[in-house]
């Protein structure tokens, strides 16, 4: 045995026979076999073996059977209808073609007469020619309101009805006399009320009472006709 294997045997190295190499070798050599062992492995480029199915243990004579598949359900008859007798009914079979409506004839055997259809007042005259209708009658014109005088007798009043006295004028004491014009129709009610001379507080209560007053009708020649008659309303605190 050499000397200094000897020496190493007996008498192991200490921190000061050390070597300044030694520990950046040894973790070099731990690095490089740890590369070895796990890099190798990841990099290989050989092919799996693939695995065997479960059928490939199963012998033909352990296969499940499979029922065959159901047959299809025959397609039922269709049922031929009958043809229509209907002329109006849809056809049950499409046709081959479009045959053209027939021709309208427009000509008349015989001459309008009476009234004709879609022309509004149209009217015939026998020979096939048109002839409008007559203008319709004018209504007749409403009679004018006249005044009483002559063989116009004024109206006599047959419902009265007395003014509610205003609160306001009462406290504030005024009275008088409203002066009305009103128009009586011919069935003898009150059309119309208009003021000739007003008193501010005791106007609206004159108007209301006048339109509800009546009058018997008024006749000229027979006929009702609507009259002018001029009234006065007196609003007295007593």
């Amino acid at each position: 045995m050499p000397k200094d294997m000897f020496q190493l045997l007996v008498c192991p190295p200490t921190e000061s026979t050390r070597r300044w190499y030694t520990v950046p070798v040894s973790a070099f050599l731990h690095i490089a076999f740890l590369a070895v062992v796990v890099v190798v492995p990841l990099v290989a480029t050989d092919t799996l073996p693939a695995p065997k199915t479960m059928l490939a243990f199963i012998t033909p004579s352990q296969a499940p059977s499979v029922p065959p598949p159901a047959p299809r359900p025959r397609a039922a008859a269709v049922r031929e209808l009958p043809a229509a007798s209907d002329r109006f009914a849809a056809p049950v079979e499409a046709p081959t073609g479009i045959a053209p409506e027939p021709a309208i004839d427009l000509k008349f055997d015989s001459p309008i007469v009476g009234d004709v259809v879609g022309i509004p007042g149209g009217f015939g005259n026998g020979d096939g020619t048109l002839v409008e209708a007559p203008p319709a009658p004018t209504p007749p014109t409403p009679p004018q309101p006249i005044r009483p005088g002559g063989k116009v007798v004024a109206p006599t009043r047959t419902k009265h009805v007395l003014p509610v006295y205003p609160r306001v004028a009462q406290l504030a004491k005024v009275e008088g006399d409203v002066l009305i014009e009103a128009i009586i129709g011919p069935d003898g009610r009150v059309r119309e009320a208009r003021l000739l001379r007003s008193i501010s507080l005791l106007d609206e209560a004159a108007v209301d009472a006048v339109r509800a007053w009546e009058y018997s009708p008024t006749l000229l020649n027979g006929q009702p006709v609507p009259v002018i008659v001029t009234v006065t309303v007196r609003f007295r605190l007593n």
